[in-house]
């Protein structure tokens, strides 16, 4: 069985989002939201339910519960030069700290959605929404202490919501805040990384490591569940502004309270301004257009830079390349340039 939450049929997933959309906010106060927080307080008894940024209705379920979907505490690695069974084109999150690089499959990524590792003597934790198509590495520490973060099984603008063992505070992986919990307010440290083909990967490090499953028959990877999500029109989704050309299945590469469009930035091939660099170039499949990942579009690749005036050197800048939704839901007030 894969998990009680597959995330994994699109039109399940559109009908949520439709949904939510539609939804008529209510009293967090009312009786059947009260019966909700009660079953959340005895899966999470460390959790302070009353310090909070958001409302409890905002936090939905489509069934899952905490740590179904599992995260990964004890990653292992492979060298990148000995990997096999997965094509050059697959998409991976690659980071590097110190002397160490490493590679996380998404086709691994989007069963786990969580990784604590240890990079270059740097705590770290590797996150990824697939509803989103947000990939992001955070710093694993609160407040200058280590931490170990699971999964609650739970939603908010359906993004996945994190949780730290130690106080059971509920974070939000698009941002790296706490929203809920003895934490709430606290933000983790976005690190530079980047999505990219393992073969453009693998061209950079040829020492780097790269994860494997821990049991490969655990899921079916190699395979997603999100098929023809990113091609469709997503027509009726409702309140989410964003401008008419843009569709809220399409890639965007956000950078703090901005965001241009992947579509746009293929067609240009840089943008350059000031101190920052944004290039695109071919060779990446898509996770979510057929079954099997190798079979997948080309999306492309991105690379974000900034320039170090101290250093005189380009250096990976923060960014997340996600779905033009999470960027209007989460960054209200952000500016997406079309061209």
């Amino acid at each position: 069985m894969c998990q009680a939450r597959t995330r994994s049929v699109f039109f399940a997933v559109l009908s949520m989002f439709l949904s939510f959309v539609s939804s008529i906010s209510f009293d967090e106060g009312a009786e059947a939201f009260s019966e909700n927080i009660q079953h959340w307080t005895r899966e999470f008894p460390k959790t302070d339910f009353s310090k909070r940024l958001v409302k409890l209705s905002d936090i939905r379920s489509d069934g899952a519960v905490r740590d179904s979907i599992p995260s990964i505490t004890g990653p292992q690695f492979i060298s990148v030069a000995e990997v096999s069974g997965i094509g050059d084109l697959e998409p991976v999150i690659s980071f590097k700290h110190g002397e160490e690089a490493r590679a996380y499959p998404l086709r691994i990524m989007l069963w786990h959605e969580i990784v604590n590792d240890m990079v270059g003597g740097l705590p770290v934790v590797v996150t990824y929404c697939a509803l989103c198509n947000s990939g992001v590495i955070f710093e694993r520490q609160i407040e200058g202490k280590e931490a170990v973060f699971g999964n609650t099984g739970r939603l908010r603008n359906f993004d996945m919501v994190m949780y730290d063992y130690a106080t059971e505070s509920w974070w939000q992986q698009f941002s790296g805040q706490a929203i809920i919990g003895k934490k709430a307010g606290v933000h983790l440290k976005a690190l530079p990384s980047r999505v990219e083909a393992l073969g453009h990967f693998r061209k950079r490090f040829p020492t780097g490591k790269i994860l494997i499953p821990n049991d490969p028959a655990e899921r079916p990877y190699g395979t997603t569940p999100f098929v023809r999500m990113d091609s469709s029109a997503g027509v009726g989704l409702g309140n989410i502004l964003l401008p008419d050309e843009v569709k809220p299945f399409e890639r965007v590469v956000v950078i703090g309270e901005e965001a241009w469009t992947v579509k746009r930035l293929r067609e240009k091939g840089t943008v350059v301004r000031d101190n920052l660099k944004i290039t695109f170039f071919r060779g990446q499949n898509s996770i979510h257009d057929t079954k099997w990942i190798h079979f997948g579009r080309d999306v492309g690749n991105v690379i974000a830079r900034r320039f170090d005036t101290k250093k005189q050197v380009w250096k990976d800048a923060v960014h997340d390349v996600t779905f033009a939704f999470a960027f209007a839901v989460f960054r209200p007030n952000g500016v997406l340039y079309t061209w």
